[in-house]
């Protein structure tokens, strides 16, 4: 098969018989690179596990040293920690004003609602506007929750 100049230039640098550590193995990325753009990096691990069985399931979140470059706009909704929200970094913090904002001028200018349990009654009221868009807060997702300066950490963390 013939080769190109550059690919042959980069095949010379490295060893394919030789197993470089991670660190290693990212230098040698960075400096074999020879394309304009920020290209990326796949990486495939076997783990040798049986993924019928119940107890070999692999599942989990991954928080990125840098973030993902993606910034979420947060919308609180609470009747009773809207200072604990303003600190923890929500965009947007409101109680029934902010639903009736949302019902009556469709304002859909956040990416993530959290809220607090005791609004989640007046918030149901809204299911047919929301749950469509996937706004809906959700104890499962974290969204709903008592904690609502770490439930905002987390969607800006970007977990």
């Amino acid at each position: 098969m013939q080769r190109s100049k550059k690919y042959r230039a980069i095949e010379a640098t490295f060893d394919r018989n030789k197993v470089y550590s991670i660190e290693e193995a990212c230098e040698l990325v960075k400096k074999t690179s020879v394309v304009k753009f920020d290209a990326t990096i796949d990486v495939s691990i076997r783990l040798d596990i049986d993924t019928r069985q119940a107890d070999q399931q692999v599942r989990g979140t991954l928080i990125l040293p840098h973030g993902n470059g993606k910034t979420k706009k947060v919308l609180a909704i609470t009747s009773t920690k809207e200072e604990e929200a303003k600190a923890a970094g929500a965009d947007f913090v409101g109680g029934k004003e902010m639903l009736e904002k949302i019902k009556n001028e469709n304002w859909f200018d956040y990416d993530v609602i959290v809220a607090t349990p005791d609004m989640m009654g007046e918030l149901g009221k809204m299911g047919r506007l929301l749950g469509p868009k996937g706004l809906m807060p959700n104890p499962k997702t974290g969204t709903v929750s008592m904690d609502i300066a770490k439930a905002i950490n987390e969607i800006k963390a970007g977990k």
